[in-house]
This record gives structure tokens, sequence and C-alpha cells, in this order.
């Protein structure tokens, strides 16, 4: 199968890009590495530098893939607060332009990673099933959201099967530690260097972390199998606090680094946790990594070990 990876030079993407070349898949990479690195690409990918804004339509037309995996977007909650435009601009209208481009080009199936917590926002329940009401508090919550009633327009009009998977907060080697997308990343790195890190608020906001190859094998599963057309959540159904998840990894890497603790950040949760039943189901994925056997494993890639 010819696949496109958007995003593939990136933390997850690469992960994926890797999983289809071993798994035998002509895989092409789209990514304009403002995050990506060339140094994440597996052996054997054709790579596209591009802004994903622009659609893709020289790369669909020469490629001619038969499925896309859409991992590439703008992924940082708070610059989507200060900048809910840019956000919009690069989630919504750079996939809405890839979407037309997939239709015309013939395209079959088209994975997008989506959202588990920012979709739901505040949470009635723990975990939040796929049922949850759909709530965002953050631009990145509404766009993501938004990708999602694209691609069930673009199912009913065009015929494109899709599968959006919900992620919860990934983790794992190969995360950018610049931003505030990647928490680990960034406590690691800092207890890699020996900095003092600081816990946004009082640290008891909880998330569901989920490893970042784990993730990638559920893109590979609605990939090569014949699944529903829907949204599907991708984590643990458990929950850990900042300051739980601080204490797992200053214990992993035996240095002696307190947190600080700083003023909370506009558009933050104070709970998220996802339920990944129905993907058991009807993906036959299921997380198989502990947190802190991947809490070990980051540490490690961060040489924080």
């Amino acid at each position: 199968m010819r696949v496109l990876v958007t995003g593939g030079a990136g933390f997850i993407g690469s992960h994926v890009a890797e999983g289809l070349v071993s798994a035998g898949h002509r895989v092409a990479v789209v990514d304009d590495l403002s995050h990506g690195r060339r140094e994440n690409l597996p052996e054997g990918v054709e790579f596209y530098k591009e802004d994903i804004r622009g659609g893709c339509a020289g790369i669909i037309d020469e490629f001619r893939p038969e499925a896309v995996a859409h991992l590439a977007a703008q992924m940082d909650v708070r610059r989507s607060v200060a900048e809910p435009d840019f956000d919009a601009e690069v989630n919504v209208v750079g996939m809405v332009r890839l979407l037309q481009n997939c239709a015309l080009g013939g395209v079959q199936k088209f994975v997008f990673s989506s959202t588990g917590g920012a979709i739901y926002g505040e949470q009635d329940e723990f975990p939040a099933t796929e049922a949850h009401r759909e709530y965002p508090i953050s631009p990145y919550g509404v766009s993501k959201l938004s990708g999602e009633r694209y691609l069930h327009y673009f199912k009913a009009q065009h015929g494109l099967d899709y599968v959006a998977l919900r992620y919860a907060n990934v983790y794992g080697p190969r995360q950018d530690p610049h931003g505030e997308a990647g928490v680990v990343a960034i406590f690691c790195g800092r207890l890699a260097s020996g900095e003092t890190s600081t816990i946004n608020g009082k640290g008891e906001q909880t998330r569901d972390y989920v490893y970042g190859p784990d993730v990638a094998k559920a893109n590979l599963l609605a990939l090569e199998n014949n699944v529903e057309s829907g949204a599907y959540n991708i984590g643990t159904g458990l929950e850990t606090s900042v300051n739980r998840l601080y204490r797992l990894l200053r214990e992993g890497s035996g240095k002696d680094l307190p947190p600080e603790h700083g003023p909370g950040k506009p558009g933050e949760q104070l709970r998220s946790c996802i339920d990944p039943t129905l993907a058991a189901e009807k993906l036959g994925w299921r997380p198989e990594t502990d947190l802190r056997t991947g809490l070990r494993e980051t540490l490690r890639y961060f040489g924080a070990l």
C-alpha cells in the first residue's frame, strides 16, 4: 500500500512511518521541518519538504497514495489560545485543502490524529468514552473537532473512509522538549541538563499518558484493517497528576531536583482521561507500555539516566 504520512518527520509521525516501512508499505513523508527532524526519518521513505497549508496537491499527484496518515498539525494548546487564527489556518484550512486533494486524487482512506481530552473539554465522566459531550475549551480542541466534522462530510459526499484517532497525552522518544505539547519531554530535558523544572499551578491537574510507539501501532491498525469510519480513543484510561509524573521521572533519573511551581495556564483542563475500550473492540488496539517503563525509555532517549 502507498501511504502518505504528513508530519512524518515529527515525534509520532516518524514512529508511524517507521512502522509502515517495517510492514512493507511504500511510504512518502511530507513535513515542513518546523518541528520535525530529518534524522527521525526511516530509511526507504520518499521525503517532501512542504507546508501542509498548501494542501499537498503536487505530492498527491506524483506519489498517488492509497491512504493518508495525517499527523501534521499546530499542536500547542497555549499557542492556539494566543493565536487562534494561526491554529485554524493550519489545523482546519490546511486539512480541508488536503482532504479536497485526497478526494480528487483517489485516496481511499484517511487516518487523522485527533485529540481526546481537548475535544471533550472539562469531563463529566472519567474516563470519557467517545459518546462524551464535545465542548472543547481551547482553540486547539475546536480545530481538531472541526477536522472530524469535515471527515464526516468527505465520507458522506466523496466516499473517503476515515478513522479519527483521539489521542490522550502522547509521550516518548523523539518528542520535542521545546513547547507545551510535550511536558514529559520538557521534564526529561531539564533533568538531563540538571535544570529545575516548573510545574504550572498546583500540579494536581491530571492527564492520561500514552506511549508514542503504542500510538503508532494504532495508526498502523487503522490503515491496514477494514475499520468502520469514526472516532476512537487512544489512551490508557488511567489518570496521572503532573506532580506524580514529575516524581516518577525524578526517581527514575536518580537526580535530586525538586520542581518549582508557577501560575496556571489559560485553556488548560483540570482533569483528562479517556476510555480506550472501543479501540480494543474495533481496532484490536490496546496500550502495551506501562507508564514507568515508558518514562524510563524516554529518560534514556534524553540522556537523563
